[in-house]
């Protein structure tokens, strides 16, 4: 029209100009606005109100004002098109103010500034004033015609309470889909899914015709409530009404097949798309990166760019994170790193973040410090991730210097910061420390969220002051789910796994638990060896529709917890269930055969890993040489070291020379052991020489022993485990002179070692048990149990050994010790506890000595009972005599 010389009318240029509000072409906007300044066309109501809004969704709010302003004679639409204005553009008072003036100039509200002052009083938080609205139009008779007057009141209801909005919509006269997607996205926000697409159902059932929208939400939903037979039955509907070709759409539906584990609808959704946008890319990436497959998440990238897609930031952070879990992940970051720098990437805030959380992730803190300084403008984010980073790896000292630094450099800590910064004070030591920094937040009048109310009862009991740390906790007013994880999470962390349970029990009946408890809770009953509960929280997340056939860490957390309180074949009733499984759940299963003195069956699941595709990790090689270590496996052990470094390149740590020293210990290969230690390249670490300082305990070796001792004391001076594992040894020998030079070393240096201790649960409750003790109130019935056991058993065979009696005296002094040990106690009152039948599950910290040992294999066979014995390092599983570890140990 422009070039053929046509001008445009009252009629064309409200159009044109509506066009140039949702292309936001400013600039030909404005362009119009002064071509039709000198012209008649600029005082028309229709044109001016046009401009009024093209300013307003351009965001130019000053610019809508002045054009409002020039207008004589304003018309209701005139004054919506201003109101509507300043509420989209988040100037809600503002625009409740024009609504006020409305009225002083008897301009009658209708249905569209009602939507938006209902609109700005939810943003704002009014109740009240949105509840005047409600009963403005009540009056009014606002809700007989207009399905989106209420449609709006639902959606501000919601911002207060679910229950009214429900109410709203149910008591709605007409619906029409907007109303469904505005419930539908209520319920889906609150966090009820299920509720969410109940209601869809009916939206179905009633005839409604679902939307773009609606069939987002369902989706998403589906994937909430991890049920993949719902969200397949979404996908057909989503192909009946056409709705397959949206991006969006099959975006959202490739995600939803990925969280309920159906990986291969994933990749078939994905590779039929006809067009694949960035989100798209990403999202399979992120699949890839979820199950651990690092070589697909890279073949997908160069695919990606072959292709012509341009990775954004989003890709970047998600490769990084496919990183997390390498060996060679710092490396691996490093090149992506290079890669950005060639590909010259747009730096940004986030990506600089994204690399600088990853270096600090991988405690890399030279490299964080140059991506740090390379941000240039860094942000809050930035100084909080680098003071983490620096609190993690002890460096306190620099943390908070840097948080003196960021404060000069005029940017503000927020509650993040305070998070970071406490991570420093991670012992009693730092309690002061601790405290000044609570002082701080208080006097800067930082907000004291769910968030960081946890961070600082986390400090508090870090630094062994629970009752500061139980008082913060009890008095917070908001707790939420994460306030209730983390008090949990600190009661497994300081070795209170009974108080983390009661916890538990009691938060359950406020709060919903999520994964993170479940795992959280999961650890104390491993911690406790407690089956019993084990087996009830895994009853009760079933029970709550928990994802555990669909959320893989949760299942992989129950298949841990079940080869650690000695059940193997629940973790292998698990493991062969899962629909997929990743590197963790190869390395928990294998970890679970080794400590169950399974070695054969942990190198098939090693050898069945590698078929399936996975690729080890250092972790599993632990897992895998252990296994052989407790299994006496000794040549399977050393070749699979070997290919360790060889076949799969992966560089030793001390923990895998640690496993081959104990393998080779244990085997009596005391002297191959030894070289090995002299071969290796980086210097042994104290656990190094305590595996074979226990192996010269097995064979007798003082001579050998005294050397390691040595090394030993250099590393940890004030470990009292090495003095009494050499008493031990001295003792075995006979060499008492020698010991009680031990001991007064001991006294003299004011050490202490670990009392042993064994427990047993019975009815959820834990009974425990020191050599010796007579605290317990059945204490009469104990003894007298064990007492009839041993009478009967040295019927049949059993011979005390009184080499394990670490103490010079008389033999029936010897005995009686030896017939107090907490494991032989904790086996007679299980006999006279547990009901019939029932396998007598008992725990100990440190390693079962051979007397103990050979007389839970003696009572097993005359009572028909499996005694079920876990010690520091493994299972002895007891049965008619004979143990599990066919006395390799």
């Amino acid at each position: 029209m422009e070039a053929q010389g046509i001008y445009a009318d009252s009629t064309t240029l409200p159009l044109v100009l509506k066009a140039c509000g949702k292309l936001q072409a400013i600039e030909k906007g404005k362009k119009i606005h002064n071509e039709i300044r000198d012209k008649n066309l600029v005082n028309d109501v229709r044109v001016q109100t046009a401009l009024v809004d093209f300013y307003c969704k351009c965001g130019l709010i000053d610019d809508a004002r002045y054009v409002f302003d020039e207008i004589t004679e304003r018309d209701l639409v005139c004054w919506n098109a201003m109101v509507c204005g300043f509420v989209g553009c988040g100037c809600y008072e503002e625009g409740f103010m024009l609504v006020r003036e409305m009225e002083r100039e008897k301009v009658r509200l209708n249905s569209v500034t009602v939507v938006a002052l209902v609109s700005a009083f939810g943003k704002l938080g009014d109740l009240m004033c949105g509840k005047e609205v409600h009963g403005y139009c009540l009056r009014n008779g606002f809700f007989e015609c207009n399905a989106h007057v209420s449609t709006a009141l639902v959606g501000f209801y919601s911002r207060f309470d679910v229950k009214v909005a429900r109410d709203l919509f149910e008591m709605m006269d007409s619906r029409n889909v907007v109303s469904w997607n505005a419930m539908i996205s209520v319920y889906f926000d609150a966090g009820e899914s299920w509720r969410a697409l109940e209601l869809f159902e009916r939206m179905v059932m009633d005839g409604f015709s679902c939307d773009f929208v609606t069939m987002l939400m369902v989706i998403q939903a589906c994937s909430e409530v991890g049920s993949l037979e719902l969200g397949m039955q979404v996908h057909q509907l989503a192909i009946k009404h056409g709705f397959t070709d949206d991006l969006f759409i099959v975006n959202a539906l490739l995600n939803m097949y990925g969280t309920n584990g159906s990986f291969d609808s994933s990749l078939e959704l994905f590779e039929s798309a006809p067009t694949k946008d960035i989100a798209l890319w990403n999202s399979m990436l992120r699949l890839y990166a979820e199950i651990g497959s690092l070589e697909e998440v890279m073949a997908l990238f160069i695919r990606m760019r072959l292709e012509g897609i341009q990775e954004d930031e989003r890709t970047i952070a998600i490769l990084l994170s496919s990183f997390e879990d390498l060996d060679n992940g710092l490396r691996t970051g490093r090149s992506l790193h290079g890669h950005i720098i060639k590909s010259a990437i747009e730096k940004n805030k986030c990506l600089g973040n994204a690399l600088l959380g990853m270096y600090a992730e991988r405690n890399s803190i030279q490299d964080a410090f140059h991506v740090f300084y390379d941000i240039g403008d860094s942000d809050v984010v930035s100084w909080n991730t680098l003071i983490l980073a620096l609190a993690r790896n002890g460096l306190r000292g620099q943390a908070w210097e840097l948080f003196g630094m960021m404060q000069q450099c005029d940017i503000n800590p927020n509650s993040h910061t305070i998070i970071s910064i406490i991570a420093a004070c991670d012992d009693e030591s730092f309690l002061n420390i601790g405290r000044s920094i609570h002082c701080y937040v208080i006097k800067h009048d930082i907000e004291i969220n769910p968030s960081l109310n946890s961070a600082l009862t986390e400090m508090y009991m870090n630094c062994k002051s629970e009752s500061t740390a139980l008082n913060l906790f009890e008095s917070f007013p908001d707790k939420d789910l994460i306030s209730w994880n983390s008090f949990i999470a600190s009661y497994v962390k300081n070795n209170q796994p009974h108080k983390a349970l009661l916890l538990f029990r009691r938060m359950i009946t406020q709060v919903d638990p999520n994964l993170v408890t479940i795992i959280n809770v999961l650890s104390s009953c491993t911690y406790m060896v407690n089956l019993p509960e084990g087996k009830c929280l895994h009853a009760y997340t079933i029970r709550r529709n928990s994802l555990l056939g669909f959320d893989l860490s949760l299942a992989n957390a129950f298949l841990s917890m079940y080869a650690r309180c000695g059940s193997i074949q629940y973790s292998e009733r698990i493991f062969n269930d899962l629909t997929r499984k990743n590197i963790v759940s190869w390395n928990a299963m294998i970890d679970g055969y080794g400590m169950h003195g399974r070695g054969y069956e942990a190198m098939l699941a090693f050898s069945e890993m590698l078929e399936d595709g996975m690729e080890p990790n250092g972790i599993t090689f632990v897992s895998a040489l252990s296994a052989c270590s407790h299994s006496g496996l000794v040549q399977e052990g050393l070749q699979l070291f070997d290919s360790m470094v060889q076949d799969f390149c992966i560089t030793p740590e001390l923990a895998h020379y640690g496993c081959v020293v104990d393998l080779l210990g244990r085997a009596g290969c005391l002297s191959e052991a030894r070289e090995f230690i002299s071969l290796m390249p980086i210097p042994p670490d104290a656990s190094v020489w305590r595996a074979l300082l226990s192996a010269c305990r097995v064979y007798s070796e003082t001579k050998l022993a005294e050397t390691i001792f040595e090394n030993l004391i250099e590393l940890e001076p004030t470990n009292a485990g090495n003095y009494v594992l050499l008493s031990n040894i001295y003792a075995a020998a006979g060499l008492w002179s020698e010991v009680s030079k031990l001991r007064m070393l001991i006294e003299e240096n004011g050490l202490k070692k670990p009392p042993g201790k064994s427990w047993i649960i019975v009815r959820s409750t834990v009974h425990s048990f020191t050599a010796g003790d007579k605290s317990h109130p059945q204490g009469n019935k104990i003894r007298a149990e064990l007492s009839s056991l041993l009478s009967c058993i040295k019927k049949v065979g059993y011979v005390p050994d009184l080499r394990w009696v670490l103490h010079e005296e008389e033999d029936e002094e010897k005995i009686k010790r030896l017939f107090s040990h907490s494991e032989k106690l904790a086996v007679a009152f299980g006999l006279i506890s547990a009901s019939g039948g029932t396998p007598i599950s008992i725990a100990k910290n440190l390693r079962v000595c051979g007397d103990c040992h050979e007389f839970c294999k003696y009572v097993s066979k005359f009572v028909g009972r499996e005694i079920v014995l876990r010690d520091c390092s493994r299972f002895h599983h007891f049965v008619n005599g004979y143990c599990s570890c066919k006395d390799y140990w």
